[in-house]
């Protein structure tokens, strides 16, 4: 199993659900409620929901050009702003919608193998705050890329159930209901 074959996947399935969460949302809500779950927060001191939706798709992306040794493109630094300043202009559904769209597309245009080229050699990951990590390609996707993603991702989720958003575990998981065996459905879900 290579990198882009883990990374690829997992951040095109989480992306679609948080889509599909966050259309539940504009469903069961009222139209000033679900703008208003935009600018809502698990604590004070965390960033937003559409702070949280757009540094998913940062950290989707940021794989595809720092495995690859590339720069990153205008797209990334320009969802880190939106994402810093989202509290004073959380943007619009459709604004997320779009930002979810881009990555996922940009995802889908990688090769089999992408991420893969460089995954023998040492990568330095440097945090705006300074911080320097010295990893390898695996040990940056396993141990960097893929909690940084969740982290948001769950927090969106989070933030969505604490605004009574009728959402749940089949929700989340439902890029596993492929690979249920027939017949083994729970009581009540024929």
């Amino acid at each position: 199993m290579n990198i882009t074959s883990v990374l690829v996947p997992t951040y095109t399935q989480m992306l679609d659900a948080l889509s599909s969460w966050l259309k539940l949302a504009q469903k069961q809500l009222h139209e000033a409620e679900a703008q208003a779950l935009l600018s809502a927060r698990l604590a004070p001191d965390m960033f937003p929901l559409s702070t949280q939706i757009r540094f998913a798709c940062v950290q989707a992306l940021e794989p595809i050009y720092r495995l690859r040794h590339e720069p990153f493109p205008p797209l990334i630094k320009q969802m880190l702003e939106e994402g810093r300043h989202a509290g004073e202009k959380p943007g619009s559904f459709d604004d997320a919608y779009d930002r979810i769209d881009d990555t996922i597309g940009m995802l889908g245009l990688l090769p089999g193998n992408g991420l893969d080229l460089h995954a023998g050699e040492p990568l330095a990951h440097e945090l705006p705050n300074g911080m320097i990590f010295d990893l390898y390609a695996e040990q940056y996707a396993r141990d960097w890329s893929l909690p940084q993603f969740y982290f948001h991702v769950v927090t969106a989720y989070a933030i969505l159930r604490a605004h009574n958003v009728q959402i749940g575990k089949k929700d989340y998981v439902v890029h596993m209901f492929p690979y249920l065996r027939e017949g083994h459905q729970p009581p009540g879900h024929a």
